[in-house]
């Protein structure tokens, strides 16, 4: 694959995920500056994911009328500017205002990269291509909260976020500028009605809605346990988003994992790798939280791999991208309603309740895997094509 295309990819989805999620860090400033509980501070993520989420499907409809490198180019560029911006927001609601924009920016880049890749690098190289761009979600929504959690402490809220924007502005414009320029794509009318009526497709985008759910609830709030329950300086908390470095391996393990033993059992392994990480959180003590959290995100990054996958290899060739979308319409559904929801349990129950409504919500996204095995294995049906992984969120 050409290394142009492959450094273009992986700044977008850097710029992409380090501008979504750069808030995330410093929620608990945000809260203390503006007098606000976890609950109200979570909505300046759940604003732009939420909004992502309205969004994508008809971002996807559009980047077939436009061009989708059009649309991807926009998105990032867009959404970076909106990024220098959020520190000059003078109130809340401005801030909410802006992360919303932005979200509905930002949903040009997931509604359109897998089925941009699929079409620009060639059946040899889309998975390479596919890789550096889930490499670079991950880097980004690591790093994007890195520089604000690091940063805060010596200066301010608002200068962490400028220097995120900043960083994220520098890797749109290295994407816009890389992009090739792309090939238009036909689109069928009947895709969207086939991906919403599926069996084995809907317990996916279920799998999705409760998995991120779980996942973002916890980490909107641990900022808040390491540092108002524990005493943890903000720069001292924000090294817990090194758990994201286990993203990228546990997908990896965890599609060798499918290829072996099914896509029920090592989505299910996933759910179950993180809800014991959930468990280990409970104790008050930093080493138990830091064990606890990494397998939390390891195996909830393993769970969503193989179910973003199995949308790709049961969806037919012109069904895939609608039900990419639908996937990813589920995904950011979740983490905006759920994230908001686990912030309020955090804010009624303390860490315990968090931690019970975390788990509850990956044993029903475990009954999903086992429903959607049942249906697949009833239909006497395998998937017809290679996997596709969603992109990466977070």
């Amino acid at each position: 694959m050409p290394s142009r295309l492959t450094t273009s990819v992986a700044a977008t989805g850097v710029a992409t995920f380090a501008l979504l999620y750069a808030p995330q860090s410093v929620l608990p400033d945000i809260a203390a500056r503006f007098h606000l509980t976890p609950a109200q501070a979570s909505l300046t993520v759940s604003a732009a994911t939420g909004a992502l989420a309205l969004a994508v499907i008809p971002m996807a409809a559009l980047a077939d009328r436009v061009g989708r490198r059009r649309v991807i180019a926009w998105s990032v560029l867009t959404a970076a500017a909106l990024g220098l911006l959020l520190p000059l927001a003078p109130t809340y609601e401005a801030l909410l205002a802006a992360r919303a924009l932005q979200g509905v920016a930002t949903a040009g880049v997931p509604a359109t990269a897998m089925a941009f890749l699929a079409a620009e690098a060639g059946r040899r190289h889309v998975g390479a291509a596919i890789g550096a761009l889930v490499a670079g979600n991950s880097a980004g929504g690591m790093l994007g909260r890195l520089i604000t959690g690091l940063t805060t402490d010596g200066t301010s809220w608002r200068t962490a976020l400028a220097l995120a924007g900043a960083f994220g502005a520098v890797c749109a414009v290295t994407a816009a500028l890389l992009l090739p320029k792309g090939h238009p794509a036909a689109r069928r009318p009947s895709a969207l009605k086939d991906a919403l009526t599926d069996r084995v497709l809907l317990c996916q985008y279920a799998i999705a809605v409760l998995a991120v759910a779980a996942f973002i609830s916890v980490f909107n709030v641990i900022g808040f346990r390491l540092t108002a329950d524990l005493g943890l300086a903000t720069g001292v908390a924000t090294l817990v988003y090194l758990a994201y470095a286990a993203g990228g391996g546990a997908s990896a393990a965890a599609g060798r994992f499918a290829d072996r033993h099914g896509r029920a059992r090592a989505t299910l392994a996933g759910l179950a790798v993180a809800a014991a990480g959930a468990a280990l959180t409970l104790p008050d003590h930093v080493a138990a939280i830091a064990v606890g959290i990494t397998l939390f995100t390891g195996g909830f990054f393993a769970a969503h791999a193989v179910a973003s996958g199995w949308v790709g290899a049961r969806a037919p060739e012109h069904v895939r991208g609608q039900a990419s979308g639908v996937y990813l319409f589920a995904f950011y559904v979740g983490s905006s309603t759920g994230g908001t929801a686990g912030s309020a349990a955090y804010q009624a129950g303390g860490w315990p309740g968090l931690t019970a409504l975390v788990t509850a919500w990956l044993g029903l996204a475990a009954c999903a895997a086992v429903a959607a095995h049942r249906v697949q294995k009833s239909n006497g049906t395998s998937a017809a094509a290679p996997p596709v992984t969603a992109t990466s969120p977070s």
